[in-house]
C-alpha cells in the first residue's frame, strides 16, 4: 500500500517531488482504482500549490525590477 502523503507540502520542491511520485505510480500502474482517484485528486491540489507558488515568486520578481 503506498504511503500517505500530507495535504500541504513543505515546499515547491516537495510538491514537485510528490507529483513525480505520483506519475510515476501511475506510469508502472501500481494504483488500484481506489487510490488512482485519491492521488488524482491530492496530484491537483499539489498542482495548485505548485502554480500558487510560481505567481507569487513571478510577483516578487516583477516587483523587484520594477523600473520607477
Amino acid at each position: 500500500m503506498p504511503k500517505k502523503k500530507s495535504a500541504a507540502p513543505e515546499s515547491y520542491q516537495a510538491a514537485m517531488q510528490e507529483l513525480q511520485e505520483i506519475v510515476d505510480a501511475v506510469e508502472n500502474q501500481e494504483l488500484d482504482v481506489d487510490t488512482l482517484s485519491e492521488k488524482v485528486k491530492h496530484a491537483l491540489a499539489l498542482v495548485q500549490f505548485c502554480k500558487s507558488r510560481l505567481r507569487a515568486t513571478e510577483e516578487d520578481l516583477n516587483q523587484a525590477f520594477k523600473e520607477d
